[in-house]
């Protein structure tokens, strides 16, 4: 598999683009990547590529009400497939329930 940065480089109208449109991209190549033909992920995938690719994010969290009742729902026995826009409010509900949020917002941009 082609790495996701080259994936980005190959994509011209990302050529210019900002910081933010990037990290959009990079979402959004990487659910592509492990998606199936059908253009989801099944619970297990989907759970499996939070804790591979946003490891750091959920990291300590565990124990977060709101963190296992996402998680339990990806544990549940079912058929439904999880397409890119629920994907993606997975990654901002993790990300605003997370520690690591918490450090982004300390850090200091240097010049």
């Amino acid at each position: 598999s082609v790495p996701v940065a080259k994936q980005l480089v190959s994509i011209k109208a990302l050529g210019k683009s900002s910081d933010l449109e990037k990290a959009f991209a990079t979402a959004a190549l990487v659910y592509n990547n492990s998606a199936g033909p059908e253009g989801k992920l099944s619970k297990a995938e989907t759970k499996s590529l939070l804790q591979t690719q946003f490891g750091r994010f959920i990291q300590g969290q565990e124990n977060k009400p709101k963190y296992q009742e996402i998680i339990s729902t990806l544990d549940e026995e079912s058929e439904n497939k999880i397409d890119f826009e629920d994907f993606m409010i997975l990654l901002v509900s993790l990300t605003l329930m997370s520690d690591l949020l918490q450090e982004i917002k300390k850090a200091k941009s240097t010049k």
